[in-house]
C-alpha cells in the first residue's frame, strides 16, 4: 500500500491510497474510475469495525459494513502483550475486512488501530504480521487523533443551540472525552471543527481493562462504586480544565459507544438491537438512570440472553456503565443524545473532504 500525505480534519495525517495489492478496483467491470469508494477501519481493544462508502450529494452512502468483537486487548493489562488467541481472532476478522474492501473496489482508505496496539509491546510486530498475512497496512493513531475523529463523526448530533456539550467515546482500552463548543461552519470544515474542540482527554481505561481489573460477570454495588471512583480519579484533571467552559440551559452529553447504544436498546425494550431507533435518540437523565439500574439488576445470564447485549459483551457492559456514571457525576446534564456513529464516520468525512467530494451531510441510507 502506498502512502500519501493529506491534510485531514485536525492537521496533517497519514492516509492511504489502496494499491493493486489492496483492492484498487482498477479495471473492475462496472466500476467507474470516476466513482471513488472509501473505507474506514477501526481496530480497537474490543472490536474490529469497517465501513465502506461512496460520496453522494448529501454526503456519503454506506455500501458495506462489518463489525466483530475480537477482544484484541484481552489480558494486555496483565502481560503487556497481545496474546496468540486474540491475535488469531483479529487476523480472521481483518481477513473478512480485506475481502470486503477488495469486493467493493475501494480506492481510498484509512485503516487505524488504537489503544491495544498503542500499549502492547508486540503491537508493532502485530502490525507487520497483518501487512504480511492479510495484505493491509494498519496505522496506529495517537490518542488526540482518535478523540478528534470520534468528535467529527458524531458532532452533527449535538444540539446546535447549546454553547457547549461533553462528547465521549467509551472504548475497550481507552475512553475519549471532548468538550465541544458551539457549531461554526455547518459543513464541518477543518477550521471550524478544530475550533469546536475546546478541551479533550483520553483516559487509559475502557470496558475491557476496567472489567479485567474489577470483574464484569458478577458486579456487586460496592464493585460498581469502586469502578466509578477509579474512573473519576482519571477524569478529574479533564473536569478541572473544562470547568471554565461556558454552559447554558441546553448543555447535554453526547455519547458514542456500545455502552450508550446498549442502554438505549434496554430503555426502548428492544428484543434485538435496531440502529435506526437508537442513533440520534434523546434520553433524559432519569431514563438513563432507569436503564442503568435495569442492567445492574440483571444477572450475567440475563445480560448474555438480552438481544441488545449478547454473550460476547455481557461481562463488559457494567464496566461501561461505570465509566458513563463517572462522566455523569462530573458533568451533570438533564439529557444525553445517543450516537451509533463516530470514529469511522469521522475518517470517511476526512478522506472525502481531502478529495473535494464531501457533501457536508449524511446519506439517509445509513444515517437519519
Amino acid at each position: 500500500m502506498s502512502s500519501i500525505e493529506t491534510t485531514g480534519a485536525f492537521g496533517t495525517s497519514s492516509a492511504a491510497d489502496v494499491s493493486t495489492r489492496q483492492a484498487s478496483g482498477e479495471g473492475r467491470p462496472g466500476r467507474s474510475a470516476a466513482t471513488p469508494t472509501y473505507a474506514a477501519l477501526d481496530l480497537g481493544t474490543n472490536n474490529c469495525r469497517l465501513l465502506i462508502a461512496r460520496p453522494s450529494r448529501e454526503g456519503f452512502r454506506i455500501v458495506d459494513a462489518f463489525s466483530r468483537i475480537v477482544r484484541l486487548g484481552e489480558g494486555l493489562g496483565q502481560t503487556g502483550n497481545l496474546c496468540d488467541a486474540a491475535i488469531d481472532r483479529t487476523l480472521a476478522a481483518l481477513a473478512v475486512c480485506r475481502n470486503k474492501i477488495d469486493a467493493k473496489g475501494v480506492t481510498r482508505a484509512r485503516l487505524i488501530a488504537t489503544e491495544a496496539c498503542r500499549q502492547a509491546n508486540n503491537g508493532p510486530a502485530f502490525i507487520d504480521r497483518v501487512a504480511d498475512e492479510i495484505g493491509i497496512d494498519l496505522e496506529i493513531v495517537d490518542r488526540e487523533t482518535e478523540a478528534h475523529l470520534a468528535a467529527a463523526g458524531c458532532a452533527s448530533l449535538a444540539d446546535p443551540r447549546a454553547s457547549g456539550i461533553v462528547l465521549f467515546d467509551i472504548g475497550g482500552g481507552s475512553s475519549e472525552i471532548v468538550w465541544l463548543g458551539p457549531e461554526g461552519n455547518p459543513r464541518y470544515d477543518d477550521g471550524s471543527m478544530r475550533e469546536r474542540v475546546r478541551v479533550w482527554t483520553s483516559m487509559q481505561l475502557g470496558v475491557v481493562t476496567l472489567a479485567e481489573r474489577f470483574g464484569g460477570r458478577d458486579v456487586s454495588p460496592q464493585d460498581f462504586r469502586d469502578m466509578v471512583d477509579h474512573v473519576a480519579e482519571q477524569l478529574a484533571e479533564f473536569a478541572g480544565r473544562a470547568a471554565a467552559e461556558p454552559r447554558c440551559d441546553r448543555f447535554h452529553l453526547l455519547g458514542t459507544s456500545g455502552t450508550v447504544t446498549t442502554l438505549a436498546g434496554v430503555h426502548l425494550g428492544l428484543p434485538r438491537y435496531e440502529r435506526r431507533r437508537v442513533d440520534g435518540l434523546w434520553m433524559s437523565d432519569e431514563e438513563v438512570t432507569g436503564a442503568m439500574n435495569r442492567l445492574r439488576g440483571m444477572s450475567y445470564t440475563d445480560r448474555a440472553a438480552n438481544g441488545c447485549i449478547g454473550p460476547e459483551r455481557a461481562d463488559l457492559v457494567l464496566a461501561g456503565c461505570a465509566i458513563l456514571e463517572a462522566i455523569r457525576e462530573a458533568f451533570p446534564a438533564d439529557r444525553i443524545r445517543i450516537a451509533d456513529r463516530g470514529l469511522r464516520e469521522g475518517i470517511l468525512m476526512q478522506l472525502m473532504r481531502a478529495d473535494g467530494v464531501w457533501g457536508g451531510g449524511y446519506q439517509s441510507g445509513h444515517f437519519r
